[in-house]
């Protein structure tokens, strides 16, 4: 397929080789100097969304905020200017569900698809293209860009109907970034009573309270570091998201909450660009 790709940062950039690697005709706008090497080999840089979009049956977007998705659509010289009808914009990114819902329905004026489709796996999700694809779109409108996003992730959950990708990708957020919240707590714990905080982790992941979360980051804890995986200042974006959402909709989330306030005291700090395990330096009170 003649496919556009948008956002070459840490995930954006093996995502795009993945779709170049299966065959697709690949061409990028880009503002990262990522996009040079992919120059080297012979991909298009367009000069613009709208020209990307002018040459493209799908384009794919992973960038990092509500705002940055809706400039690329229908910002100047943005992607709707050049999508023909019939087109679809695809976006991976972690945006608000009404973003998602807006963007969609101004879409489907001009003729042209949408899929929201926000993923989990990380970095490591996206180099090994192992992500999981949580998709808000007409069913028609997923399954003429399935083979594309099979080349991304090995799990592809159609959640609904525009916008359901992203309350899916609020709730993974929700459980992850609270799992990450407990560890730090559990480790701080382990540390004030002098045990080996080594040992603990390891006795419980042999239990019920093993996870991928406590495997990873309980691992950055007991090592101390705290360089990023995912910079914390991008779950610091999406529980923004998921509180606004929470306090529209009057739906309860103590613990969400509370995780969130965790959050707002890492980013004082100023580790918004390190790990997210980094939540367990401000229940240190700063310690580095």
């Amino acid at each position: 397929m003649k496919v556009g790709f948008i956002g070459l940062g840490v995930m954006g950039a093996p995502m795009a080789r993945h779709l170049l690697a299966a065959g697709h005709e690949l061409a990028l706008w880009a503002r990262r100097p990522q996009a040079a090497a992919f120059v080297a080999e012979g991909v298009p840089v367009c000069a613009t969304p709208a020209a990307l979009a002018a040459r493209s049956e799908v384009v794919i977007t992973m960038v990092t905020a509500s705002a940055d998705v809706e400039a690329l659509a229908f910002g100047a010289h943005g992607l709707a200017e050049g999508f023909s009808p019939g087109a679809v914009h695809v976006d991976m990114s972690t945006i608000a569900p009404a973003s998602a819902r807006m963007l969609a329905a101004r879409y489907a004026e001009r003729g042209v698809g949408w899929v929201d489709a926000p993923v989990s796996g990380g970095a490591q999700g996206a180099h090994e293209a192992s992500l999981a694809i949580m998709a808000g779109a007409e069913a028609a409108t997923l399954e003429r860009v399935r083979p594309l996003l099979a080349v991304l992730g090995r799990r592809i959950v159609h959640i609904g109907p525009p916008g359901a990708g992203q309350v899916a990708k609020a709730c993974n957020q929700m459980i992850m970034v609270s799992t990450i919240q407990a560890c730090a707590e559990a480790v701080r714990l382990a540390a004030v009573h002098g045990v080996d905080v080594a040992a603990v982790r390891s006795a419980l992941m042999g239990g019920s309270a093993g996870s991928r979360v406590l495997e990873v980051m309980g691992q950055r804890m007991v090592e101390r570091d705290f360089g990023a995986g995912i910079e914390a200042r991008l779950h610091h974006k999406d529980f923004a998201l998921l509180m606004d959402e929470a306090a529209r909709l009057g739906a309860p989330l103590p613990v969400a909450a509370q995780v969130w306030q965790q959050l707002n005291a890492l980013m004082g700090a100023g580790w918004g660009r390190e790990d997210t395990s980094s939540l367990l330096r401000v229940l240190e009170g700063g310690r580095g």
